[in-house]
């Protein structure tokens, strides 16, 4: 991993969606999310497109929602395990929106926020599992990071990402077997 912020193995499409982290803020948390868009349609450019500010709201009914939405995760994990890195980990990525975590409020400014194309109602595929692995060890290698949720986990209620078919059993035994 790069002194820059920026990891090797990851497709670099720069966000516009960040900015500095608080003073002093030590980064602790990774945050998993899950997203395709449309919702359940893998493998086309809009995710890119939206943390770019680029997606064109007349491109789907569904992107209307999004219109003037300015948002940015600092990896996306696609479903072959492609990485995509948007945001440097120094920087403060805008994933988590209104969020809290152990009595912590925006986890934005203490996390890395990781995407895995999919839904949460979907399973996820081996090559994520095996991608996000290796990013998570190699993130641990560099960073203070002593904790692992869900988005759904810091914005209860509100996110659902990334669902109940995420492996967290299978993930966890894996980062375990490669300690």
């Amino acid at each position: 991993m790069a002194a820059d912020g920026w990891i090797a193995a990851a497709r670099r499409v720069p966000s516009p969606n960040c900015d500095s982290r608080p003073p002093g803020a030590e980064i602790s948390l990774l945050l998993l999310h899950s997203i395709s868009l449309p919702r359940g349609a893998y493998g086309g450019d809009a995710i890119e497109r939206l943390f770019c500010n680029r997606l064109d709201p007349a491109a789907h009914p569904s992107f209307l929602d999004l219109a003037g939405l300015h948002v940015s995760s600092h990896f996306l994990i696609r479903r072959g395990g492609e990485l995509l890195q948007f945001v440097p980990w120094q920087a403060r990525a805008w994933h988590a929106g209104a969020s809290r975590w152990r009595g912590r409020e925006r986890c934005n400014d203490f996390s890395i926020g990781i995407e895995l194309e999919g839904t949460d109602d979907g399973a996820f595929r081996r090559a994520q599992y095996a991608r996000l692995g290796q990013l998570v060890r190699s993130l641990q290698a560099r960073l203070p990071i002593r904790e692992l949720a869900a988005h759904s986990d810091v914005a209860p209620g509100r996110k659902s990402d990334p669902g109940t078919h995420f492996g967290w059993a299978r993930f966890l035994r894996q980062l375990a077997r490669a300690a």
